[in-house]
């Protein structure tokens, strides 16, 4: 009996450590900018690699909103790639908007660097002035071919 009871304080101890840790994971991460909380704008990229639903989008290393979806736009063959962006957040409408790898490793973020015009995109606009991911795997395959390249010797006569 003493066995049994032990065994249901120990199970009751470890479901209360578990629901802890699923509250705390939820107060943690900001999952409702995730929800289109705020107002939305429209990017469009060469190349979004990386980016999925939720990616952060940064201005000065701050999050000011997230990915929301993106697509790729028939006509044009790019990626259009739509934000929610923090309505305390107005971006002039000359900013910039461009995709950088977290880390080697890790993620993609999209990065909002503000312009100096006197007006302010609203809800549904686009940001014009775009530079899409970075593929660093083939840039150090470039670097290692082209110090290949000159590390070789010449055919000059020799």
């Amino acid at each position: 009996m003493r066995r049994n009871m032990i065994e249901t304080i120990m199970g009751a101890v470890v479901l209360l450590v578990a629901v802890s840790f699923v509250v705390f994971a939820f107060r943690t991460t900001s999952i409702d900018s995730a929800n289109g909380s705020g107002y939305q704008l429209l990017v469009e990229f060469d190349d979004a690699s990386g980016l999925v639903t939720g990616t952060d989008v940064r201005m000065a290393g701050v999050k000011v909103g997230s990915v929301l979806s993106q697509r790729l736009n028939p006509e044009t063959y790019f990626a259009e790639v739509s934000l929610s962006i923090d309505e305390t957040i107005k971006l002039p409408t000359d900013s910039s908007a461009r995709i950088i790898p977290e880390g080697l490793l890790g993620g993609n973020y999209v990065a909002l660097e503000p312009g100096g015009a006197e007006d302010y995109l609203s809800d549904g606009e686009q940001i014009q002035f775009t530079q899409g991911s970075i593929n660093v795997v083939d840039l150090l395959g470039r670097f290692i071919f082209s110090a290949a390249e000159l590390s070789s010797p010449s055919d000059n006569g020799q």
